[in-house]
């Protein structure tokens, strides 16, 4: 007998826990031997109608009641059942070997069922029902939650609201505000910006200061190569023009480094792909190899840029519209976000009409309105003429799901070209904008009426 079927068996008889784990999830026909598919049905049918655990002595009177074994099969599957002694097991290495057992048979199951319906041997399922049943045999999990009680999981849900949420911080002030406090995992953030305004400048930034926070940084670069994005960080990190990194002497630049590494904990590990070809299926390789070679996990993850990533869906020359193509690239990421637990920040560029514009909205997206229905966070990067004389670039909020995208809903981040580098402006830089949300756009008259609205508020 194998070892797993026959761990399994012995633990559905003597281990409680493991029983109500994971008893949704087997199927009497994962099981090849005979005995040990009779013994599985015999404890399957105990537990859903007396709601515990079968023994031993449970499952030799049953399996002599049934009318289908003979004397032969009876002898084995009381062998089998008396062979099954209690016995410890560490409890999360048994569900996981379990259920990678279960995906297997699955799988197997499938395609020998895929592989009769190929040969029209099965009259009752048409072809068709092939991806369907492969798929449904590679999605087998464990998953047990079936979601939130609303009025029982009150106390868990109470907790989580005082939990303090692990973020990526900001060492920019208004990008913490309207974020409340930095990027949370699991999401998908997204600059929007014209050709040469700023986003792989944002994204260096951003890089460089979560790296001096002793985060582990991921920076996947499309574009440039990999050699121009570590340029730009040492110009943003090692306080230099990026035109003057040349000229320093190998003893200083080689000090500064140093100097830096002392500073954090973290790691930076810029990756470099050809435009277009490669996708959320790679960047997943890219992270398992990362952690076998290099025991790199990524805290955060940089994509530069969103529309030059290619699909996992579709070819590079189908003939499916952007708006779909683009929409799926976004979906994919935001799914990479979940599956590896980071923040993902991206960027996309904007269309003709919003790159010379001095305002720019969710029109002027390039290539996909899909794109903000699926990012978290987007705002968009906005340099004029007169902006540039200052220094300065504005932000505007697009979408945001952590915070009400009306309050500061633009404001001004100082720019250093030369450094690679954003700051935050003196305050006067906010006061004429225009649309920020700010609490001072009240009016007297509104703000009494607000003040009167809040106090139906509990």
């Amino acid at each position: 007998m194998d070892k797993v079927e026959f761990l399994i068996l012995r633990n559905l008889i003597h281990n409680e826990e493991y029983v109500r784990k994971v008893i949704p999830f087997i199927k009497a026909d994962y099981f090849e031997e005979y005995n040990q598919k009779v013994v599985f049905e015999e404890i399957i049918k105990f537990v859903e109608e007396y709601n515990q655990p079968a023994t031993k002595e449970v499952l030799c009177i049953e399996t002599e009641k049934r009318q289908d074994i003979n004397d032969s099969s009876f002898k084995e599957v009381t062998q089998l059942i008396g062979s099954l002694e209690e016995e410890t097991t560490e409890f999360n290495w048994l569900v996981n070997t379990t259920e990678k057992w279960c995906r297997d048979r699955a799988i197997y199951l499938a395609l020998m069922e895929s592989i009769s319906l190929a040969d029209g041997k099965d009259e009752t399922k048409d072809r068709d029902a092939i991806p369907t049943i492969l798929s449904d045999a590679l999605a087998v999990s464990f998953d047990t939650h079936i979601g939130h009680d609303y009025l029982l999981d009150y106390e868990e849900r109470y907790e989580l609201y005082h939990k303090k949420e692990n973020k990526i911080e900001f060492d920019l002030e208004f990008f913490n505000k309207i974020t409340k406090g930095g990027l949370p995992n699991k999401t998908l953030n997204i600059a929007l910006a014209g050709t040469g305004v700023g986003k792989s400048l944002f994204m260096c930034h951003v890089a460089s200061s979560t790296l001096l926070q002793g985060k582990n940084v991921l920076y996947i670069t499309l574009e440039m190569a990999e050699e121009k994005i570590a340029e730009r960080i040492d110009a943003n990190l090692l306080n230099v023009p990026i035109q003057d990194i040349i000229d320093l002497p190998k003893p200083m630049f080689d000090s500064k480094v140093i100097n830096l590494a002392k500073k954090t904990q973290g790691t930076l590990i810029i990756k470099e792909y050809p435009t277009a070809a490669a996708h959320s299926g790679h960047f997943k390789s890219l992270l398992q190899e990362l952690a076998l070679k290099k025991s790199f996990r990524p805290d955060i993850i940089f994509i530069d840029y969103l529309n030059i990533c290619a699909s996992s869906r579709y070819r590079n020359n189908s003939s499916v519209n952007s708006y779909s193509y683009i929409k799926a690239i976004a979906e994919e990421l935001r799914g990479l976000a979940v599956e590896a637990n980071v923040p993902i920040v991206s960027a996309t560029q904007t269309t003709r009409s919003g790159f010379a514009s001095s305002d720019v909205d969710l029109t002027d997206t390039s290539e996909s309105f899909g794109l903000p229905a699926t990012a978290d966070l987007m705002f968009a990067l906005i340099s004029t003429e007169d902006t540039e004389k200052l220094n300065q670039i504005m932000v505007k909020q697009l979408k945001n799901r952590y915070n009400d995208p009306t309050i500061f809903k633009r404001f001004m981040v100082g720019i250093d070209r030369a450094k690679m580098r954003l700051y935050d402006c003196e305050q006067s830089a906010q006061e004429d904008i225009v649309d920020s949300g700010q609490e001072e756009e009240y009016t007297p008259e509104e703000k009494t009426f607000k003040d009167k609205f809040n106090q139906f508020k509990f």
